[in-house]
């Protein structure tokens, strides 16, 4: 008898040792486990799509060609250009790939600049609240990056040049839609897109499990949100 309940003892006393709230975290432990998983998450979504095959061989972020041509494509491959299209669209997520790690940089200096206000916001916030951040906070800079190697990668692909004063022309009769107006633009964008999908999707994994995670912090700060 003494035995038992000093066992249910010991288990009331552990729940209740573990039972943290956001209040009984310092605002040091918040923001440090926060931006570690942040970082967590950068580092794993930017290796993914930086390999080879990181955008072309994965269905949720491979870029296609851009409506506008899709819609050209059954008549190109009759006229003989299946060739061209596909070697397009090949170059375009190799574009992807090849300038995903300089967002690298810009994801980790972000995270390094949140105040402790923004790490609590996006931790008590909506599934996708960091990466929210991460679209308001590296947009921009991200875009910049990207642009000049997409360009580099497709200037020497005559289809892309052709598509370009296409739809430069077009985009005037309002055929085209302007995010689509020139290739480099429309690949950009698509990058981006695909690196806050990745971020999201690693945000996600680790608030619905966060004592599947190695840092002992990461436990403690993300498991609050289940008391």
């Amino acid at each position: 008898m003494h035995k038992l309940l000093a066992t249910l003892v010991f288990i009331l006393f552990a729940a209740h040792a573990n039972a943290f709230s956001m209040s009984d975290l310092s605002n040091a432990e918040v923001s440090s486990g926060l931006k570690e998983a942040l970082i967590q998450g950068a580092d794993r979504a930017v290796a993914q799509l930086g390999a080879i095959d990181g955008f072309f061989a994965n269905p949720e972020v491979k870029i296609p060609l851009p409506s506008s041509m899709k819609k050209a494509e059954k008549m190109m491959r009759l006229f003989g250009m299946g060739k061209q299209a596909d070697e397009l669209e090949l170059k375009i997520n190799r574009a992807a790939e090849a300038a995903v790690p300089e967002a690298k940089a810009l994801l980790v200096d972000s995270v390094k600049k949140m105040s402790v206000d923004d790490a609590k916001a996006i931790l008590t916030g909506g599934n996708d609240s960091a990466t929210q951040y991460f679209k308001k906070t590296t947009s921009a800079a991200m875009g910049g990056k990207f642009l000049p190697i997409v360009k580099k990668a497709t200037e020497n692909v005559q289809l892309a040049q052709q598509y370009n004063k296409f739809a430069e022309m077009a985009s005037k009769y309002g055929v085209v839609k302007k995010d689509q107006v020139n290739i480099e633009q429309y690949v950009t964008q698509k990058t981006l897109d695909g690196v806050y999908l990745m971020m999201a999707k690693e945000e996600i994994a680790i608030r619905q499990d966060p004592v599947g995670q190695s840092s002992k912090l990461l436990k403690k700060v993300f498991g609050t949100l289940g008391q």
